[in-house]
């Protein structure tokens, strides 16, 4: 069965909407990633926070008020005809919630631990539903009042690439007739302080795939797709096929030799019933640290031997962690759409110097294109601790 993404909402350091974010993305936007001092002691780090304030929670589900809910709600408004539609059209228990998270509202109970210890009491408003990983879900069921399907994955870097897996598996199952499908991460002090202390921090903007490669730099996001069985107005965009693999080669190192990442991209060829040498794009995973792209590099070259335009996107990002594979799926949709009139491809931001142990990939530039012809198919990595993979391939619907 085709799995239609019929809608997008996404927010990101690139913009607060689709048309914003494919703007900024096709440009090669990195303003959004600024140096900030106060996430982690005695170091300021680039952040790609999303500035200005955010939609307030409504007060009738106030107790679920977080950053990360804020976030989510400023994806679902910028759908909400969508969403009232799918609801006129199947009714709100036929209508599915799958999400990825990492950070839940984990912030709102760190700051609330802290003033716990100061004052032997939690503030005012602070509730333990806040910091539960369910929560992103349970926020927008209750605000949306759907009663179908409602669940969080959270696998780490690939839960909102699983989380779209996972609703085509619902459509297919017949159990929705649509789902909404996405992440969200917020930033925290405790996600950068985790980071840190597996010194996989960069002091720079992140520089994937050079030589001179020191690290992630972490970001924050929403995304939300509205994913149905039958097609929204326009040109139809899908996801064709999916992929996971789970090599459990150590707890946070990828399998250096990028066989799980290779496993994860083969099953989602075979499940879109492609070639390698159809796939016209290949967003990377990326994250400029030592052994990640060392390994996808690996992992890509042997599957690609004709090459594959390709790119990270995170210099521009960030590493968004929960919400980074929807995002990044959120990056070929916008690719394959009207937003895209110079049928541009994301740019891959770097130094240049190449990594002479590394295989050579074909990086796209700011001077790249996608075919004009349909159908054209774009391939999304994403890759999680614990030798958790996911390949997503988007594309022209059929």
């Amino acid at each position: 069965m085709t799995a239609y993404l019929n809608a997008l909402g996404v927010i990101c350091a690139l913009g607060r909407d689709k048309h914003s974010v494919a703007r900024n993305l096709f440009a090669g936007d990195c303003s959004g990633l600024r140096l900030e001092a106060g996430w982690v002691a005695d170091r300021a780090l680039p952040v790609a926070s999303v500035t200005g304030d955010l939609a307030p929670i409504p007060q009738t589900l106030a107790m679920q008020g977080s950053r990360n809910n804020q976030l989510l709600l400023e994806a679902g408004l910028q759908i909400r005809a969508e969403i009232d539609q799918a609801i006129q059209a199947y009714g709100r228990t036929r209508i599915g919630i799958v999400l990825g998270t990492s950070t839940s509202g984990i912030n709102e109970a760190s700051h609330s631990i802290a003033h716990y210890l100061r004052e032997q009491r939690f503030p005012e408003g602070y509730d333990y539903q806040q910091q539960e990983l369910s929560a992103p879900a349970n926020f927008l069921s209750d605000w949306l009042g759907l009663s179908g399907p409602s669940y969080v994955i959270s696998t780490a870097c690939t839960s909102s690439a699983r989380a779209l897996m996972s609703a085509r598996r619902l459509l297919d199952l017949g159990l929705c007739d649509a789902v909404l499908c996405g992440g969200v991460d917020s930033l925290c002090k405790l996600t950068l302080n985790g980071f840190s202390a597996l010194e996989a921090m960069s002091n720079e903007r992140c520089n994937p795939f050079s030589v001179n490669r020191s690290g992630i730099n972490i970001g924050e996001a929403a995304v939300l797709f509205l994913m149905s069985k039958t097609p929204g107005i326009g040109a139809p965009i899908a996801l064709l096929g999916d992929g996971a693999s789970s090599d459990a080669h150590h707890i946070s190192a990828p399998e250096p030799t990028g066989r799980g990442a290779r496993q994860a991209m083969e099953k989602a060829l075979r499940c879109a019933a492609l070639e390698p040498g159809q796939i016209d794009y290949l967003n990377l995973h990326g994250t400029a640290t030592q052994h990640n792209d060392a390994m996808e590099s690996l992992a890509v070259a042997g599957l690609f031997p004709a090459g594959v335009p390709c790119s990270s996107t995170k210099p521009m990002t960030g590493h968004t962690l929960g919400a980074a594979g929807a995002l990044e799926a959120a990056f070929c949709w916008l690719t394959l759409s009207t937003e895209n009139t110079a049928q541009a491809l994301p740019p891959h931001l770097w130094d240049g110097q190449a990594d002479p142990t590394l295989p050579a990939l074909d990086w796209a530039s700011a001077n790249t294109r996608l075919k004009p012809t349909r159908p054209r198919r774009l391939m999304s990595n994403s890759f999680a601790f614990g030798g958790n993979n996911v390949s997503l391939i988007i594309g022209d619907a059929p």
